[in-house]
């Protein structure tokens, strides 16, 4: 039986779904390989929880499917449902708790969503400014 899990990671309205199979450490961002993934900035922050985790990750192909959002939003969904997949994967509370202690985000989705537009304004905090000349 071939060993497959699927995670799942959320940032704004970034979805980021990953899967998780046995191979030789190939990592595909929305069938492209990691490391062309650009921005830069980006990369790195999805490249965060496999340096991590180290030379484990090379047992493993992870292909994330990334939608919605924006560059960052969508880097910051990927890089929880790696280290969500890598966890899972390897069972280890040790690696947990590393994630936990580098960055909470990183097992945990940023429930922040953008407020509601309210009456007599054209954001969720401007408004119409008044005038009493």
């Amino acid at each position: 039986m071939v060993k497959i899990i699927n995670t799942s990671g959320k940032r704004k309205t970034a979805i980021a779904r990953a899967t998780f199979r046995s191979g030789k450490g190939r990592v595909h961002i929305n069938r492209k390989p990691v490391e062309y993934y650009q921005p830069e900035l980006a990369r790195l922050k999805i490249m965060e929880p496999l340096e991590l985790a180290g030379n484990r990750i090379n047992r493993i192909d992870v292909a994330v499917n990334v939608q919605g959002g924006g560059v960052m939003g969508q880097a910051e969904a990927s890089r929880t449902a790696i280290a969500r997949g890598l966890v899972d994967w390897f069972k280890d509370e040790e690696l947990r708790t590393l994630f936990m202690s580098y960055d909470r985000a990183l097992l945990v989705n940023d429930t922040r969503r953008k407020e509601p537009k309210h009456p007599m304004g054209r954001g969720a905090r401007a408004k119409r400014q008044k005038s009493y000349r």
